[in-house]
């Protein structure tokens, strides 16, 4: 659900729409009806917060994608990432897993043994990134950034993580094919948090508490958009964690079927195929199982 904003500086406010994955919630807010990318961002996921019961966790399939980079954040919890490259890779709060699955690539995602065990949760995000034309057809790969890789801004009761590309001037390690932005924002009461206008699209979503711009406030759960070339500033109007989104503007729109994202229908035709012929690579420890093919 979105609306036509009248708060100076926010064009639309878009409320996510909850979704079951792996037996768990999700509430999207990217794509939605009034709005598909905010710079390359395409998807985007909240996850979470959850507590399993004891035995249970997430439990992504193997199950396949094109023409995207998926961007794993966490807050709380763990999650074992494989994939047709043959990587393992855990990733706990405050890192960063980047895939990038360029002309195809197969993960899951899933809770290990011993934290089911123990009582597993999971909050944090996933994003899609869209590749560029340029990009479409890359190589697939991966890459795992650990938190003390990240950039740490704090002062004035609050502490920033560019989580990727640069801002306030500092520059995320976490690679990629076009100009992004993301920041994680921890405010306390009252805290400040200016947003820089030179990227042309930008969004802050409100992951946690309350905030206001230009006087309106904002509970969390909201994706404030935000009007081109328009510097606000975010104040929390309660202890808040907000991030902030963007980048440049996509090269044209892209076309979305299930996990696959392109920018023509043949490319997404041709990769439904390859998974319902099974001719993309299988994920070395994770062999056993995988999500089919939806009828539609």
């Amino acid at each position: 659900m979105s609306e036509q904003s009248e708060t100076a500086g926010i064009e639309t406010v878009i409320v996510p729409r909850a979704r079951d994955i792996g037996g768990f919630e999700v509430r999207r807010a990217l794509p939605s009806a009034r709005r598909q990318m905010v710079g390359p961002f395409i998807f985007w996921d909240q996850m979470g917060p959850a507590r399993f019961p004891l035995g249970e966790g997430m439990d992504v399939r193997p199950h396949p994608h094109i023409g995207l980079s998926t961007l794993t954040y966490l807050f709380e919890g763990e999650v074992m990432h494989r994939d047709s490259l043959g990587t393992a890779q855990a990733i706990r709060p405050g890192e960063v897993n980047w895939m990038t699955a360029g002309r195809g690539i197969v993960h899951s995602e899933r809770t290990d043994s011993e934290l089911r065990a123990a009582g597993a949760a999971l909050y944090g995000i996933q994003a899609w990134v869209a590749l560029p034309k340029a990009a479409e057809e890359v190589a697939p790969s991966f890459a795992h950034i650990g938190s003390e890789a990240l950039p740490t801004i704090e002062g004035e009761g609050k502490r920033v993580r560019v989580v990727a590309g640069t801002l306030w001037g500092e520059t995320s390690p976490v690679p990629g094919y076009s100009e992004t932005i993301y920041a994680d924002a921890v405010l306390d009461t009252g805290a400040r948090l200016p947003i820089p206008a030179e990227h042309e699209e930008r969004a802050v979503y409100v992951v946690e508490g309350t905030v206001s711009v230009a006087g309106d406030r904002f509970d969390c759960g909201r994706l404030l958009v935000l009007n081109p070339g328009d510097e606000i500033t975010v104040t929390a109007e309660s202890r808040a964690r907000v991030l902030v989104l963007g980048g440049e503007p996509m090269d044209g729109p892209r076309f979305i079927w299930w996990n696959f994202v392109a920018s023509s229908r043949e490319k997404i035709e041709a990769a439904k195929a390859d998974w319902q012929a099974r001719r993309f690579a299988i994920v070395p420890g994770d062999e056993q199982e995988f999500i089919p093919l939806p009828e539609r």
